[in-house]
């Protein structure tokens, strides 16, 4: 079996979620690179979005920013900002990825402050930027984020990016569209989905080397179990040939 770390295991598993045709906002860093690695491999038709405006590139590099030049290689058009979320509403993007500070069962992301009090938080974090549009009008969200109790809470302090807000219906009573919110929550210890009726996170299957006990005794809740657990597959030797020669060969985003 080759050898990988956390960070190629999730890159990798993410890439495998990104089908032939559809189309992703990404951020930089490992969004990023499991869109450049699906695109390489798997799924040539990927049409990539930049919330900087950059739509359909064809990456030789993995830039250092939303708004890096190499966004817009071989782009078929570099608009701005108003251009991607406006897409986004008009529910013509499949994917986005998106991470915080907090996440809870619903899959509701803070990543604006720790605490009780806006005005006097015990931490305050970057905000949203345009993740809430992202949560809020993409149809499928995905999260990729390292597994601990702090992380993974009961409820957040501050719904930055709505999730499925108190569960089942409530999303879509709150006014969002039918249909969107998270799809897939990936770490480094499991690979969660989220129940269909109560919309609770549920473990899917368990990366190699974990244990079902390990993975709730890393979350701060009570997560559901899918009836049929399954082992992730871990990253082939293609994949990560592909990941470290040519997505990050500088390792900026593996060698973390």
């Amino acid at each position: 079996m080759a050898e990988y770390n956390a960070m190629e295991l999730m890159i990798c598993i993410a890439a495998r979620n990104l089908e032939n045709g559809a189309t992703a906002v990404v951020g930089t860093g490992a969004p990023c690179a499991a869109a450049m690695l699906a695109q390489k491999l798997r799924a040539p038709r990927l049409c990539i979005l930049f919330e900087a405006g950059a739509v359909a590139p064809i990456l030789p590099r993995m830039p250092i920013s939303v708004g890096d030049s190499r966004t817009f290689f071989r782009a078929i058009h570099a608009g701005s900002m108003l251009d991607i979320m406006e897409t986004c509403q008009r529910g013509m993007v499949d994917y986005c990825f998106i991470g915080g500070a907090q996440i809870d069962k619903y899959g509701n992301i803070n990543s604006t402050m720790i605490g009780t009090d806006h005005a006097r938080p015990q931490v305050r974090f970057p905000g949203s930027g345009g993740a809430n549009d992202l949560a809020s009008l993409t149809w499928r969200t995905m999260i990729m984020t390292p597994q601990d109790a702090r992380r993974f809470t009961e409820r957040v302090d501050f719904i930055t990016s709505p999730g499925y807000l108190d569960g089942g219906e409530s999303r879509y009573d709150a006014g969002l569209p039918q249909g969107t919110g998270p799809y897939r929550v990936i770490t480094n210890m499991a690979v969660m989905g989220f129940d269909e009726t109560t919309k609770r996170m549920k473990v899917m299957s368990m990366n190699p080397g974990y244990s079902r006990q390990d993975v709730q005794d890393h979350c701060g809740f009570e997560l559901l179990w899918a009836d049929r657990m399954t082992e992730t597959t871990p990253p082939t030797s293609e994949e990560l040939s592909v990941l470290r020669n040519e997505v990050d060969p500088e390792k900026i985003i593996i060698g973390r």
